[in-house]
């Protein structure tokens, strides 16, 4: 059985946006095109309709481009205890209410028991908040996702470090 990923948002932003000036930004642009390119199809990808509405928001051709990239990719469920655990997250973690779409990702992966969340955005849900969730998962008997950005499924050796 392969290992299942979670594509949130900023996987297709970064796949499909227009290069980037700041060169921090082209980095993840090139990174998330060669883990599409190179590593998505060794994994179940899945993902939900929170990701495909953020897909949908913003510059009407970005819009097109990201929801096209994530076309046929299986949708999660999103059941009400997904809502009740992304809440529970929300208060252990103090996320504020413009950010909760960052614990429904995270819900969802736990409540499909998905190994890889794969995103970018980490200033919620990085290590040290991670290490709370492993946690107060444990306590509860949850499942606990591996938050992952495109670049750690790269070892050195295979790395392409060309930006185009």
């Amino acid at each position: 059985m392969r290992a299942t990923v979670y594509i949130e948002t900023t996987i297709p932003s970064y796949l499909t946006a227009i290069p980037s000036r700041d060169i921090f930004q082209l980095v993840r642009q090139s990174i998330t095109r060669q883990w599409w390119e190179t590593k998505r199809q060794d994994y179940d990808i899945v993902t939900s309709d929170f990701t495909v509405t953020e897909c949908k928001k913003g510059d009407p051709a970005a819009a097109e481009r990201r929801t096209n990239c994530i076309r046929g990719i299986p949708l999660l469920r999103i059941t009400d205890d997904i809502y009740s655990l992304s809440n529970s997250y929300m208060e252990l973690l103090s996320i504020p209410n413009d950010s909760k779409i960052d614990t429904l990702h995270l819900a969802i992966c736990v409540a499909n028991q998905i190994d890889y969340l794969l995103t970018w955005n980490c200033k919620h849900l990085g290590p040290v908040t991670m290490q709370r969730i492993q946690i107060y998962n444990d306590r509860r008997d949850l499942f606990v996702p591996i938050l992952a950005t495109p670049e750690a499924f790269f070892d050195e050796r295979e790395f392409n470090h060309e930006l185009f």
